[in-house]
């Protein structure tokens, strides 16, 4: 995998695009599954977004940084995710407890309202740079 930084000002929409895709995509094949030494997962910040009307190329390629960071982080949190709830899953359906079955339920819901916002976390950190970057380029044409 290529690690050179994209310059952000000679991209257009659709080539950030694809590039934002591509980690993203190369992150879900190529990252091994890890086991999980105990039921938690961290959640990642988010990456505060530079000011595109403002910012230097400099800030820019940081700002670009962070993003990969944080979908990295992102994607490795999500992957607790999966298997948290996956294991809920299988302990609902083979619970004979009616309470444990409950709690893998609930544990189950729990994950996925989690996994889901970490999706929509990600799609909005990548909606924000994108704007942040079409900033960038008016300002700087």
């Amino acid at each position: 995998m290529n690690n050179t930084l994209i310059n952000p000002a000679r991209l257009s929409f659709s080539s950030l695009f694809a590039a934002v895709l591509g980690l993203y995509l190369s992150a879900t094949v190529l990252t091994p599954v890890a086991a999980v030494a105990d039921d938690s997962c961290n959640q990642p910040d988010r990456p505060k977004m530079p000011n595109g009307a403002e910012a230097t190329m400099e800030a820019m390629l940081a700002g670009q940084k962070a993003v990969k960071a944080f979908q990295a982080s992102n994607m490795e949190y999500m992957q607790c995710l999966e298997r948290k709830y996956s294991a809920a899953e299988a302990t609902a359906k083979n619970a004979k407890d009616g309470t444990k079955k409950a709690e893998a339920r609930a544990d189950y819901a729990k994950s996925i309202d989690a996994y889901n916002a970490a999706v929509s976390a990600e799609e909005a950190v990548a909606g924000e740079f994108n704007i942040s970057l079409r900033a960038y380029k008016a300002a700087n044409k």
